[in-house]
């Protein structure tokens, strides 16, 4: 799996585990010096960095000996290094979304056509709800994969959605929250039971009838008929854990929210989901609730569609900080990002600040979660450290959320906790942030009952702080 969020062993895991130290280094560089010894001396580089891990990913698999793989593409599919299995078991395609355009392309239904590129001829692959345009895509990718000579073809299906495993039976727990899992936990049941079945496994559970009415739904890919869940997966569907997508960390009064979204569609499940688990909470009786959002974005993503969709979770605050964990990153090679210069970060986090702030002015008089005091009373004043307008209100509550840039995810993190945190240290006094709200904030934040911080827009973000919210993470 990629991408890793605190070490890079999370990549290859064994029975659920990253593998250890000793058995990274081992294989590393057996593959490291196998390549070495073997190269073409007319193209003498070394594989990428992910299409290296991929090709050590195997050679792990193959000499551990590993009954069952699961290995889910870099970017895309068709392109995609991990596309060299030429006769998987089965393939699936979950919930398509808008990401890595300058690779995949700037459409749903080019999206479509690359993931298509996974299927094979004589391997059944499953897909969750689609809109009907990518979801024909996928249906043309299947039917090109049929091979003539062995009349072999790639039968494409439509998962059932969730509550139909759940007839008859109890609602069934998922360990990831949010609705979106479901749709994911539905394509993972069937995944599995193509694997099971193939292998011969007993007692998988009868298949259920598929109506006539609803076998096509009105789409050109058939429906895949549900069936009765063994224990064995509805337990597997109840415990499965996955770092870093909507996680909570309970650490005192500080409560931190943490999922890796990074697509217009993934943030709008991260917000669904911190609506309900955060901001559906009662309020705190003894005091104040502080409300944080620490953002950074990469790639070529459109950082003004993300953030205008966290507007409406009314933050005091808004943060953002590169992905480094430290200004310095010497001492922290597994989550040092070669391509991306501290000064490039910073300029985009400098964008965004600009974007929130923006935004915010925007919402300003049409927002009717803003008192009138503030709609008619704030005044509107340039910040002289940015040039930019700050909206300064007449209440001692920052409603109009503030932006703070800070130049590391350690800085970031130690000034929203406020020293409150147990596993960081309190913000050092001598270096102040420069923008007149941060020291107001302090006190806010030392002072709150509650303090709810959701971290959200990059899986790199959500890696380095969970680097430094749960240190046993790195051992």
């Amino acid at each position: 799996s990629s991408p890793h969020l605190v070490q890079v062993r999370e990549r290859i895991r064994i029975n659920g585990q990253p593998i250890s130290k000793d058995l990274f280094n081992k294989y590393f560089w057996l593959v490291y010096n196998r390549l070495e010894e073997t190269k073409d001396p007319a193209h003498a580089s070394m594989p990428a960095y992910f299409r290296f891990l991929t090709i050590m990913a195997f050679h792990v698999f193959l000499q551990e000996k590993v009954d069952l793989a699961v290995v889910e593409v870099g970017i895309g599919g068709t392109y995609d290094c991990t596309n060299i299995i030429r006769a998987p078991v089965v393939c699936g395609v979950s919930s398509l979304g808008i990401d890595h355009t300058s690779i995949l392309g700037d459409t749903m239904e080019k999206i479509a056509w690359q993931k298509g590129g996974i299927f094979k001829p004589g391997v059944p692959a499953f897909t969750v709800a689609q809109p009907e345009r990518p979801l024909e895509v996928l249906r043309e990718r299947a039917q090109e994969r049929k091979a003539s000579l062995l009349s072999l073809q790639c039968p494409l299906y439509l998962c059932p959605e969730l509550d139909d495993f759940e007839e008859g039976c109890q609602a069934l727990e998922l360990g990831l929250a949010g609705a979106h899992q479901r749709s994911n936990a539905a394509l993972a049941l069937q995944l599995a039971r193509t694997w099971l079945q193939r292998h011969g496994c007993q007692g998988l559970g009868e298949l259920k009838e598929v109506p006539p009415s609803t076998e096509l739904l009105g789409r050109p890919v058939p429906l895949a008929p549900a069936f009765r869940l063994t224990d064995a997966m509805i337990q597997g569907l109840r415990d499965t854990e996955w770092l870093g997508r909507t996680q909570v960390l309970s650490h005192g009064p500080v409560t931190w929210y943490l999922d890796g979204a990074h697509t217009t569609s993934s943030i709008q499940a991260c917000v669904r989901w911190f609506r309900q688990a955060a901001l559906n909470q009662d309020k705190p009786h003894d005091g104040s609730e502080v409300r944080v959002l620490l953002f950074n974005a990469t790639g070529d993503r459109d950082t003004a569609a993300l953030l205008k969709l966290l507007v409406p979770c009314h933050f005091d605050y808004a943060v953002f900080c590169p992905n480094f964990t430290e200004v310095s990153v010497a001492n922290n090679a597994d989550q040092q990002n070669f391509n991306v210069s501290l000064e490039n970060a910073l300029t985009r986090c400098l964008e965004n600040q600009r974007t929130w702030t923006r935004l915010l002015e925007e919402k300003v008089g049409q927002d009717p979660w803003l008192p009138s005091p503030l709609r008619v009373g704030g005044l509107l004043q340039p910040a002289p450290a940015r040039g930019s307008l700050l909206l300064v209100p007449p209440a001692p509550r920052p409603l109009n959320s503030p932006a703070l840039v800070f130049p590391c995810l350690a800085q970031a993190l130690r000034w929203v906790a406020q020293g409150r945190d147990p596993h960081l240290a309190a913000p050092v006094a001598s270096g102040a942030h420069p923008h007149p709200a941060a020291s107001s904030g302090a006190v806010l934040l030392r002072e709150a009952a509650a303090v709810r911080v959701l971290v959200t827009g990059s899986l790199h973000l959500v890696g380095g702080a969970l680097r430094l919210l749960d240190p046993t993470l790195s051992q």
